[in-house]
This record gives structure tokens, sequence and C-alpha cells, in this order.
């Protein structure tokens, strides 16, 4: 069974920047690349960034692309989101999610979802 949780989420102030971290089970990054999407209240959710579990590469979506970096730590099992400068318009439930396919963008393309963290960016 594959666990996903996700940790770090908090109010920030508009400019701030943060770090999510993502718990998965054991062994995951032998099987699945890993993402993060995001969900504001009301909207779709959206990709933000996906890692390929062999090389460490990372793709974003435009929206973060400079200001968003995706790591990983296989030896913890766990996945980071560092974000910078951050907006009140990405207030937010960030989700990590695993998925087979590596550039995978899509919400259906991803099997398995963490919880969600609530990220608050203040104006």
């Amino acid at each position: 069974q594959v666990q996903l949780v996700e940790s770090g989420g908090g109010l920030v102030q508009a400019g701030g920047s943060l770090r999510l971290s993502c718990a998965a089970s054991a062994g995951i990054f032998s099987t699945y690349h890993m993402g993060w999407f995001r969900q504001a209240a009301g909207k779709e959710r959206e990709f933000v960034s996906g890692i390929d579990w062999r090389n460490g590469y990372g793709i974003y979506a435009d929206s973060v692309k400079g200001r968003a970096t995706i790591s990983r730590a296989a030896a913890k099992n766990k996945v980071y989101l560092q974000m910078h400068s951050l907006k009140a318009e990405e207030t937010a439930v960030y989700y990590c999610a695993a998925g087979q396919r590596f550039g995978a963008r899509q919400r259906y393309e991803y099997q398995y979802w963490g919880q969600g963290t609530q990220v608050t960016v203040s104006s």
C-alpha cells in the first residue's frame, strides 16, 4: 500500500518562502515518479512540479518555474518542494502524488495521493 504524507504548510507572507515535505512508503521511488499539485478553493487541482525518481530531474509548471525546486532524499523516502517569492494567489492545499510516468502533468496520471497540506500566503 502506497502512503504519502505531506507536511510543511502554514501561513507565509507574500514574497516569502517555504519548503513542503512528502513522506512516502519505503521503496516507492523504485516504482513511482513523484509530483506536487495544488488546489485553491473553487478551482481545479493543478500541476506544480514533478521529479524523475531515477535521476532527480525536475519539471515545473510555467507559473512556478524559477521560483520552485523539487528534490528527493531517496534514503529517507522523502520528496521536497521549495518555493520562493510566494504570491497570495498561490494559497491552496498542496498535494503530493505518485505516478508511473515521469513528465505527467495531469491529475488522472497519478495513482496515489496524500491528504494535502494547506499553504496560505498573506498579502
